[in-house]
């Protein structure tokens, strides 16, 4: 499992430093037939990515693929779930809350995360049989061993005096707002705060967030590695109306609405 997590340290890195390559010209945005954003930058990102992961014996799910029929998916006991750049809509705004996203699935069960966040060179990655999570910060787009030793263990938030709940910087739901509300009427202080891509999923394994709710529509490749950093430090990603966690390479990649806690 260390050797498939260095692998995908590895890629993350390299796609980062692809996309600000493309970050710092001019973005030329087109559409997919589901009308979402795409540019260049995912498209590259996503080359780079598979070139490292097809050395490995496993199969790869990327939003950026084409889609293998689930005949065959169902087959796969182990496969990676990628999303090359996560947040395009943040990529677009020039904010910096994207990130590369890449997760090992092993019987429908996130068993390895990383994340990496190109514009301020911050890693984040896990082995969830590990049950630890770490970050680093890094002063370029390179890998090299010192990172393992230099990196900083996650430690979730322990005090409930103030529920801290990261939501969507661009997704937003009714249904969220709601929730809040609702946690609000049974007397909770609330502190909101807001992030784009995977990164909200970092906000609770660092300690930063009570809560992530999510109550509008995501991906298998959005969640999937955020979702193994935050197994790492004891925390779930369970769905809305069942006390379950996500499952992956499902038969619709599409993700039930889902609560980190």
């Amino acid at each position: 499992m260390k050797e498939q997590l260095q692998i995908a340290i590895k890629a993350a890195i390299a796609a980062g430093a692809e996309i600000m390559n493309v970050y710092a010209e001019k973005i030329v945005v087109s559409l997919k037939t589901d009308c979402s954003p795409l540019t260049i930058a995912d498209e590259k990102a996503n080359t780079i990515i598979n070139s490292y992961l097809e050395t490995t014996p496993f199969p790869i799910i990327s939003e950026e693929n084409k889609q293998v029929p689930y005949a065959t998916r169902k087959q796969w006991e182990r496969c990676w779930m990628v999303d090359p750049l996560d947040g395009t809509k943040e990529f677009i705004k020039r904010n910096g809350e994207f990130t590369v996203n890449i997760a090992l699935i092993e019987l429908g069960k996130p068993v390895l995360g990383v994340i990496y966040v190109p514009v301020t060179k911050t890693l984040y990655y896990a082995i969830v049989s590990d049950t630890k999570a770490y970050k680093i910060k890094l002063s370029k787009h390179q890998f090299t061993n010192q990172l393992f030793q230099n990196s900083m263990e996650l430690k979730p938030k322990t005090t409930t005096s103030t529920l801290t709940i990261v939501g969507s910087r661009s997704h937003n739901s009714k249904e969220t707002s709601d929730f809040i509300q609702s946690l609000k009427a049974q007397g909770k202080e609330i502190n909101f705060i807001s992030k784009g891509s995977s990164l909200k999923f970092c906000e609770v394994a660092e300690g930063n967030a009570n809560l992530y709710p999510r109550f509008a529509p995501t991906m298998e490749w959005d969640t999937a590695a955020g979702h193994a950093i935050c197994n790492a430090v004891g925390l779930k990603v369970v769905q809305q109306q069942q006390a379950k966690e996500l499952q992956y390479n499902k038969k619709t990649l599409l993700n039930p609405y889902f609560i980190v806690q």
